[in-house]
């Protein structure tokens, strides 16, 4: 009999500190997401800002086509000089 109270004690004691643990995650992972982000996560908005520009630029490069034409002619009209 006693050893069934231990046990029922250690079982107690266990769920108790695994539920504390989880509830100081929950609460830590909500304190990140409301505070500054971490330096890795302003890195990669400011790499997915400098990719979003620099497609911007290319889709601007081939959909315009008056600009490639103006370029070759004036890319032939140096090559003749």
């Amino acid at each position: 009999m006693p050893w069934s109270v231990a046990f029922m004690v250690i079982a107690i004691v266990l769920i108790t500190a695994i539920a504390r643990t989880s509830k100081e995650r929950y609460r830590a992972m909500a304190r990140l997401d409301e505070g500054q982000p971490p330096a890795e996560l302003i890195a990669n908005r400011d790499e997915i800002r400098q990719l979003k520009e620099r497609i911007a630029v290319l889709e601007r490069v081939i959909t315009d086509n008056h600009g490639s034409v103006d370029l070759s002619r004036q890319i032939e009209e140096l090559r003749g000089r």
